[in-house]
């Protein structure tokens, strides 16, 4: 007898069309708007990863960035700041922050920032890169500002670029800078911090967010609501330091000993600038500290920052309360061949 058709074969390709039609017809009701949307995101979350890439490949080594200055390299070509950022701050903080002040900065070098390296804080990387970019520019005066924990770099780099390389640097600013962990006003978090590096604990990005503005929290009658919100955002973007860069920094201050370098800086003329409204950095022990070790290079000690905000080490927010005292260290301090006081090249 003929065999009968098989009523599952024919059952089963129906359906696969019938399944064909259904999601054609939930296509129809997919609105254009909602294509957009969800390509727009998938786009947006793919450029973020790429640069993201980019930026973590890019920052694995120490890195000296500079901002081109016509005035300054025509009237100083051997000269050079050289700006060590404070804690946590990126690569375009810095650059940020020399922009904001190079109405001064350049009326005696040219203007250079140290870029620290994702990977961890490392001085004798900082040192070779000082020394490359010295060589590479004709480099021969060197003038420091360091900025917030900056100083402590600063002084301990100038300390030995005069021990290994014969290079001794003019002067050193300190901006609000620590002179030992015990002027971190918030002493429980930051051992924990250094407690959790030391034990070999990194902290994912994706828990920076409430640390972040949390800490701003603690110090918010320092800043305004909007200072909150940006520096917060600032460091959960792409082009934030990396937790293990924060977290060396941190273990970097808590094992800081500056009288290693006190006697090692020479000729070196040295200043310290800062706010008593500072709730980072206690102003006045960190002040009389600075000064007491580094008495023989301490030229300057009782400028301030007042009426800053945040108090604590701001120059970026706060160009025209930093320029006016940038200019007055540098006519008092650092004179021009001419005569120095008021009298400049332009």
């Amino acid at each position: 007898m003929p065999r009968e058709p098989e009523v599952e074969d024919v059952g089963g390709a129906g359906d696969a069309d019938a399944r064909v039609l259904r999601h054609a017809a939930e296509l129809r009701r997919f609105s254009r708007r909602g294509l957009l949307i969800g390509a727009g995101a998938a786009s947006v979350l793919a450029a973020d990863m790429l640069l993201t890439r980019r930026v973590q490949a890019e920052r694995r080594v120490h890195k000296i960035l500079t901002v081109p200055d016509e005035t300054a390299e025509r009237y100083f070509p051997n000269a050079s700041w050289f700006l060590f950022p404070g804690y946590k701050t990126s690569w375009e903080e810095a650059l940020w922050i020399l922009n904001a002040l190079r109405g001064a900065l350049n009326k005696r070098g040219q203007l250079a920032a140290v870029g620290y390296s994702n990977v961890g804080l490392d001085i004798d990387q900082i040192v070779i890169a000082v020394v490359e970019h010295a060589r590479a520019h004709q480099l021969t005066t060197f003038y420091f500002y360091g900025h917030s924990f900056g100083g402590m770099v600063a002084t301990q780099v100038a300390a030995r670029l005069r021990e290994l390389h014969g290079i001794e640097v003019a002067f050193i600013l300190l901006d609000s800078s620590p002179y030992s962990k015990y002027d971190v006003l918030d002493q429980s978090w930051f051992e924990g911090v250094v407690f959790l590096y030391e034990s070999g604990f990194r902290f994912p990005s994706v828990l920076r967010g409430g640390y972040e503005l949390g800490e701003r929290m603690m110090h918010k009658d320092e800043r305004s609501w909007g200072q909150v919100v940006d520096q917060t955002l600032e460091q959960l973007s792409p082009i934030a330091p990396s937790s293990v860069l924060i977290q060396s920094e941190s273990a970097y201050i808590y094992h800081y000993d500056a009288t290693r370098f006190a006697g090692k800086l020479g000729g070196t003329r040295m200043a310290f600038v800062g706010n008593p409204r500072d709730r980072t950095v206690d102003y006045e022990t960190a002040r009389d500290s600075w000064s007491l070790i580094f008495k023989d290079n301490m030229a300057a000690d009782s400028l301030r920052t007042d009426g800053a905000q945040p108090a604590h080490a701001s120059p970026g927010w706060n160009p025209f309360i930093y320029r006016p005292i940038i200019e007055e260290l540098q006519d008092g301090i650092l004179p021009l061949p001419s005569g120095g006081g008021k009298k400049t090249a332009f």
